[in-house]
């Protein structure tokens, strides 16, 4: 701390030459400053601790909320021990505070459906069909891969891909011939599904959200998306074995507890009035998504009143993952000190030297190493002067980019604890070049699409 303290004195000289020129309440620009560089060295620890979450056995929110806090207390108390005008730090974080709980809100009812489902037993159900079926391999490869692809849409990428690798590891426990290529099929459709909805992926949602496309634009996006995932399943369907899993004798029957149903009908009236609160009414999407959860909790108590059905409401909203929504608030929050430092307004004069195309491109490549949604909300929080069909682009390669390693995302990292030992890094790497394939190929219908025909 007195390191801390000392590195603050020697800054504040600097700091004292623009005192003057900041006195309106503008930010300082510390990224040329050694505080600055504090700021910088704190995020990169703190995401390498996140990053490294298996190998400490540190569960990623810790660091994430740690490292985001941190920031914005070091600036605030540079800030004052400079007596600097705090106008700006004051609406950096109003901004901040909007920007996560719109998110934050969003996910906690979109969690709470999925748990509520889970409860009445809705998606056992599916997975006992499957199990039943006596699919072969390569047969149960395309069905969970296309139901990944498009139940993310509505029920986020980690969600479907956790719910689909729970399906894989109950038909199969030990071929990994099948395992390792399925699971990857499940990560790379639950990435491309989730690109097109703003509901099937944070990044997408940040981007509506953030106004850079209506909720019919996003759509645009489903050829690149699904083609790039269809190209990358058909190589790795070229590794399923033959043949089929053995079946399960004497499993109890699954039956979809009463109001399962219903709910599944309530949460596509939640999505609807989330859309057009937002396109219509001007409301933010949590607006919609938090009356549809009223809904739902009038539902439980006649079902409850009139039923005697206890549909354990409150218990869903209790299980929610609290670790999954404070891990968005820190890494949200450390990415909006890095922009209040200054950091991103450089980073986005990358999009004036290059071609935005490219700059979006290697986008794709980043969010693979560092994480999706870090990059998607430094991009937009860079705000560059972009056309809107690169808007599309960033959307697509940073959801569909993260794929390109199995803990580039979410729904990566959810796979690889539900297969713990069978979907790895290495395993993952191993069939690497087929998702860069796709990639290569979601960004070519892209560039025909947007570029050349127009359609969008």
């Amino acid at each position: 701390m007195l390191k801390i303290l000392s590195l603050l004195g020697l800054t504040s000289v600097a700091a004292f030459a623009t005192t003057a020129a900041h006195a309106a309440g503008h930010a300082v620009d510390l990224a040329t400053e050694p505080f600055g560089w504090l700021l910088l060295t704190i995020f990169v620890v703190g995401y390498y601790f996140i990053a490294a979450e298996e190998k400490y056995h540190i569960n990623k929110a810790k660091p994430a909320l740690f490292t985001g806090t941190f920031m914005f207390v070091l600036l605030g108390a540079y800030y004052a021990i400079n007596d600097l005008n705090f106008g700006a730090f004051d609406t950096e974080i109003a901004h901040l505070i909007l920007e996560i709980a719109e998110i934050f809100f969003f996910l906690f009812v979109a969690m709470t459906f999925i748990e509520a489902l889970i409860e009445r037993n809705v998606f056992d159900a599916l997975k006992e069909k499957l199990v039943d079926a006596g699919y072969g391999y390569r047969k149960l490869f395309w069905i969970t891969g296309l139901l990944a692809f498009f139940i993310s849409p509505v029920a986020d990428n980690l969600t479907t891909a956790l719910i689909l690798s729970t399906v894989l590891i109950t038909i199969e426990k030990e071929n990994k011939a099948f395992l390792v290529p399925a699971a990857i099929n499940i990560v790379v459709a639950a990435n491309a599904g989730g690109a097109w909805s703003p509901f099937g992926d944070i990044t997408t949602l940040m981007a509506w959200s953030a106004g850079k496309g209506a909720f019919i634009d996003f759509i645009y996006l489903f050829p690149s998306a699904i083609i790039g995932w269809a190209i990358t399943g058909f190589l790795l369907s070229r590794f399923v074995p033959e043949g089929a899993p053995a079946r399960i004798e004497g499993a109890e029957k699954v039956v979809i507890h009463k109001g399962g149903k219903v709910i599944i009908g309530l949460g596509v009236f939640t999505i609807s009035i989330a859309v057009l609160g937002k396109q219509i009414m001007h409301l933010p999407p949590m607006w919609g998504m938090l009356f549809g959860l009223s809904v739902l909790q009038l539902y439980a108590y006649t079902l409850k009143k009139y039923h005697d059905h206890d549909i354990q409401i409150y218990k869903s909203v209790a299980k929610i993952e609290n670790d999954t929504l404070l891990f968005f608030f820190g890494i949200l929050a450390a990415v909006g000190a890095l922009h209040f430092a200054g950091f991103l307004g450089h980073a986005a004069h990358l999009y004036t030297m290059f071609d935005p195309t490219y700059v979006n491109i290697g986008v794709g490549f980043l969010s693979a190493i560092v994480d999706n949604v870090p990059v998607m909300s430094a991009v937009l929080k860079a705000a560059p002067d972009i056309a809107h069909s690169q808007w599309m682009l960033v959307t697509l390669t940073a959801g569909v980019g993260g794929s390109l390693i199995s803990f580039g995302s979410a729904a990566g990292v959810g796979v690889m604890g539900k297969l713990h030992g069978i979907y790895t890094f290495g395993t993952h790497m191993k069939f690497a070049w087929t998702i860069l394939v796709g990639y290569i190929v979601s960004v070519s219908i892209w560039y025909l699409q947007f570029e050349v025909m127009g359609f969008h």
